[in-house]
């Protein structure tokens, strides 16, 4: 039994005494903890791949920040990888990929569903380890990125603004996206359901580039593939935090999962949206916290009063890595400090 079920008491929309609190990408360069271990590897990817490696860097929030859960420490772009399309992380540039998905033989060689799945063994052994060395103190969350986002990813092979290649393909032959993007689906549903079994107790997808597209392509090319993947993994509860598709959020509404809500959407109008039972996540701005700390915790304040019961206190998106750790610190007492 966890010694905090804080979050997963309010995934399951019971009243509790006050929100619970993490943070995206709380596992990072916030801490110098994590810098030290990070300085010892050769790089990003192999911190990844060492299930002891990343079972530390996963915990040290736990033991640093005093977080209500813990996110295994992963990426992303691991599903491509384990697909067969070979990433590279690069230091101050982000991901690139040498080959990128141009025609349907690129699809069609693809791996994919289990088999993929299958490749990411340290991922799973990871989990496993991470359980065991947490005592149940509090949830883990396992995460994927969600399906357009990866593919704009391993089209466009690298990050972009726009993702205009990618999103020339939805245009231009998307009988070949949606082939793709049901590989893709079928490989996280795997992927999500083998993390399960290696014991996370909460799931988040993540929807980075939902926002370059307009509601009309979203609903065809994104929140379809969603759907299967928050229909067919029912084993734990599941977030789902699409950045920037403010536009579809009312498409959203008969999804059974927890919604992130970004910092560009008030959290009057999230409510508006989604009623006071909804369970909701977010959305402080990360910027807030490379202020000073009385305005970090009276906006936190603000937040949470916004937004009222039947929410996860987090930011709006991942903490930014320059974020002055005692702003960290000073987010997450605000939030332990306020009561319903």
């Amino acid at each position: 039994m966890l010694q905090n079920d804080l979050l997963l008491r309010t995934l399951r929309g019971e009243r509790t005494e006050r929100p619970p609190v993490w943070l995206m990408r709380q596992a990072g360069r916030i801490l110098p903890e994590y810098r030290k271990i990070r300085s010892e590897v050769s790089g990003f990817k192999e911190l990844v791949s060492s299930p002891q490696l990343a079972a530390e860097v996963t915990i040290q929030p736990v033991d640093i920040l005093d977080v209500d859960a813990a996110i295994i420490f992963s990426d992303i772009l691991v599903i491509p990888e384990a697909m067969g399309l070979d990433y590279e992380l690069v230091e101050k540039v982000g991901p690139r990929f040498p080959r990128t998905i141009k025609s349907k033989q690129d699809v069609s060689a693809l791996i994919t569903g289990t088999a993929a799945a299958e490749q990411l063994d340290y991922v799973y052994q990871a989990v496993s380890l991470t359980k065991k060395e947490l005592k149940d103190r509090v949830p883990l969350i396992g995460f994927a990125g969600a399906p357009f986002t990866l593919l704009a990813y391993m089209v466009e092979g690298k990050g972009s603004k726009t993702f205009s290649t990618a999103r020339r393909l939805l245009y231009s032959d998307p009988q070949l996206a949606h082939t793709l993007l049901q590989k893709i689906t079928e490989t996280v549903i795997s992927y999500l359901k083998q993390k399960v079994r290696a014991g996370v107790n909460v799931l988040q997808l993540f929807d980075s580039w939902s926002g370059v597209l307009d509601r009309k392509l979203y609903s065809e090319f994104g929140l379809r593939y969603i759907r299967q993947i928050v229909e067919s993994v029912d084993d734990v509860p599941m977030i789902v935090f699409a950045k920037g598709a403010w536009f579809a959020q009312a498409d959203f509404i008969d999804l059974k999962c927890a919604l992130g809500i970004d910092w560009q959407t008030a959290p009057a109008n999230a409510r508006k949206i989604f009623g006071t039972d909804r369970v909701l996540q977010g959305n402080l701005d990360p910027a807030c916290l490379l202020g000073d700390r009385e305005r970090v915790s009276s906006d936190t304040r603000m937040m949470l009063e916004q937004f009222g019961p039947h929410h996860i206190a987090n930011l709006g998106h991942g903490v930014y890595p320059m974020t002055p750790l005692e702003n960290v610190h000073a987010f997450i007492a605000a939030v332990k400090s306020y009561r319903y």
